[in-house]
């Protein structure tokens, strides 16, 4: 990772978090559990889900895929194209199914949401600050993108954010959504 791929990175972690706070303080319970269709989530499943999707990438996924030896032959399937893979991320036109493990069940109480999400946001954006590995020389699998090197997947930990992020303010903007904060 470049010094100018390290700036990138941090800055679009700290802008995607800044943009989930800004969405999200100050939200009643009854405002964090709305729904606006039955198959639709809750700004508190949005949030849960965030946490647990950055968890097992940084803490699980992240860490299998340095520990791998370095293949020089193999390339990400968005190979010089990282800013289409943000795009594509960030489109909410395409509704996607969660992978099981990390479907929200609200295993974590109201009042921890936003601390966990900025906690597993900080230790993010720690490793980014603090990695010397390359991370254009390791990669991982998405389900959906293929293999991706793990610069690829901290901007997808962004751009995931920037999508629910989103999803957030449609479920804000829906017509059935409670407008006085009732705490």
């Amino acid at each position: 990772m470049t010094p100018a791929e390290r700036e990138h990175v941090l800055n679009c972690l700290s802008e995607s978090r800044d943009n989930i706070l800004r969405s999200t303080r100050g939200l009643s319970r009854e405002q964090l559990h709305f729904k606006p269709g039955p198959d639709r989530w809750s700004v508190a499943e949005c949030l849960e889900h965030l946490i647990m999707v950055e968890n097992r990438r940084i803490g699980e996924g992240m860490a299998a895929a340095l520990k791998q030896p370095l293949d020089g032959s193999k390339l990400s399937a968005y190979q010089g194209r990282d800013e289409e893979l943000v795009r594509l991320i960030e489109n909410r036109a395409e509704r996607a199914q969660a992978p099981e493990p990390v479907r929200p069940a609200g295993r974590l109480p109201d009042d921890r949401l936003l601390q966990e999400f900025e906690a597993v946001r900080k230790r993010t954006s720690d490793f980014v600050a603090t990695a010397d590995a390359d991370l254009r020389k390791h990669f991982s699998p998405h389900p959906r993108f293929g293999d991706l090197d793990c610069y690829q997947w901290l901007l997808l930990i962004a751009a995931h954010s920037a999508r629910h992020r989103a999803q957030i303010e449609e479920v804000i903007a829906s017509s059935g959504f409670p407008r006085a904060a009732t705490a």
